[in-house]
């Protein structure tokens, strides 16, 4: 099995210029915690998560209405090709510490993003023991990569 077969297809990005607001709002209508930051080719730049925004921006008293994208985004975007394999999927979550990873398509664009959530539903349980414990050593900071 690969990762297209799980992926959520087509999620909402931004650029670095959008405004913090605004991906936060698109966060809450696509009951997502993540949002791919692209560049004007829809290429990976980096990630936007709400804990991005509640750490980097909220909990240090900026003013999210004033900030954009780029001022909380991780970079770079962990990212994999849709036909990557659900175990190695798993494997680059593991050495990145990350819950998500970008998909990509054969010409590098964004099609889609796969989650944690996508993985538990496909894997077994010592495999998803062991990612639940990969990917949460580092929970008290935000990630450079998400």
């Amino acid at each position: 099995m690969n990762v297209e077969e799980v992926m959520s297809e087509n999620p909402v990005t931004c650029l670095p210029d959008t405004g913090i607001e605004q991906a936060a709002r698109w966060m809450v209508e696509c009951d997502c915690g993540a949002l791919p930051v692209i560049d004007v080719d829809n290429r990976p730049i980096g990630v936007i998560t709400d804990r991005d925004i509640t750490c980097r921006i909220i909990a240090k008293g900026k003013d999210p209405y004033m900030l954009n994208v780029s001022d909380a985004m991780s970079t770079p975007a962990a990212t994999v090709y849709r036909d990557t394999s659900l175990e190695d999927c798993l494997e680059l979550m593991q050495q990145n510490q990350v819950r998500r990873m970008v998909v990509l398509d054969d010409e590098g664009t964004v099609c889609g993003m796969v989650a944690q959530a996508d993985l538990v539903k496909q894997l077994g349980a010592q495999e998803t023991a062991e990612l639940m414990r990969e990917v949460s050593i580092d929970t008290e900071s935000p990630s450079q990569v998400h």
